[in-house]
Order: structure tokens, then C-alpha cells, then sequence
């Protein structure tokens, strides 16, 4: 997911190897252009199959120094990422919609609400995604989920799929 769009959906059907992560991104780099590639950063989790010799050695090569992981990122921090925040949250409920009752239903489904998503819902995600930053860095990386809950939205409990969506629906309304 970059601010200009989503690069996707890869499916798979397996457990996640070195070797079936370095397929999907093999999968992944294919689809990115030249731009993407030369000035993109790559993030990923810390799970054992993307932190591999081998895995790290495949993303180097095209990532180079872009590659956020582990020590670069808080790592109580995972909704920092737009895809943890928002994305998913935001295509469940569309995917979902229409109740799909076979793998090929949902795969579809999935694909058609990535490509529906537009440039101007990743635009202001990504502005969201500054705000979220800022508010882990004044909390020196810790808790501060409730600090973006209480005097950016509201007083109410949200989750930050929630507090994403109803930012987005503000800011579209202006």
C-alpha cells in the first residue's frame, strides 16, 4: 500500500516459508513500476519467515536501506501501519457485504474493493497515518491510542479502523 495506490491482492494457499514469502515477494516486486521500486521503502513484521537470512538478503536487493523492521519501527506499534489501521477494517465490512460463500466468491470480492479503493481515500489515510506518527513519537513510542481517541475524535471508545473511517468522513465532507 502506497499513497498512490495498492499493490494487489496476493492470494496464497500455504503455510508461510522463507521460500513461499520469497515467491509472494517476487509476486509483490513484479507489480511495483520503476519509481516504486527506486525510491520505495519496503516494511514488513518480524515474523521468522520475513526475517530470514534468505529473506533479507532477496528484499536487499531491491530495497536496498528502505526496509523498515525491527528496530526502526516501536514495536508495541503495529497500527502505525495503514494497512493495520485502516485497510483491513475498511475492506471487511465491504467484502463482507454480500455474504460470499466460496473462496472464489471472497477472492473477487477482495479485488474488487482493493481496486475500488481511490486516490483520495489513500490520500487522506496516509495523512491520518502522519497524525498516528506524530502521536507515537509524543508518547515516546509507548500507548497512545487513547490520547488520538480522546482529543482528535471523540470521547466515545473506537478502534483506530473506526477512528480512520470517521477522520475520512469528516475530512470528506469539508
Amino acid at each position: 500500500m502506497s499513497r498512490r495506490r495498492i499493490i494487489g491482492p496476493i492470494f496464497f494457499n500455504a503455510t508461510i516459508t522463507t521460500a513461499a514469502y520469497m515467491e509472494i515477494f517476487n509476486t509483490f516486486v513484479n507489480q511495483l513500476d520503476n519509481e516504486e521500486l527506486s525510491i520505495g521503502y519496503f516494511q514488513q513484521d518480524r515474523a521468522t519467515s520475513h526475517t530470514s537470512h534468505a529473506s533479507m538478503a532477496e528484499i536487499s536487493l531491491f530495497f536496498g536501506d528502505r526496509v523498515i523492521l525491527k528496530g526502526l519501527w516501536p514495536p508495541h506499534s503495529p497500527d502505525l501501519t495503514p494497512p493495520d489501521y485502516f485497510l483491513w477494517g475498511y475492506l471487511k465490512g465491504r467484502v463482507y457485504q454480500n455474504k460470499p460463500r466460496t473462496m472464489d466468491a471472497l477472492k473477487a470480492n477482495i479485488t474488487e474493493e482493493i481496486q475500488a479503493v481511490t486516490a483520495d481515500v489513500l490520500a487522506r489515510t496516509f495523512q491520518n497515518m502522519a497524525r498516528w506518527v506524530q502521536s507515537c513519537l509524543d508518547a515516546n513510542g509507548g500507548h497512545f491510542q487513547h490520547v488520538m481517541m480522546s482529543s482528535h475524535f471523540s470521547h466515545n471508545e473506537h478502534t483506530p479502523v473506526e477512528i480512520s473511517l470517521q477522520y475520512l468522513h469528516r475530512r470528506s465532507n469539508y
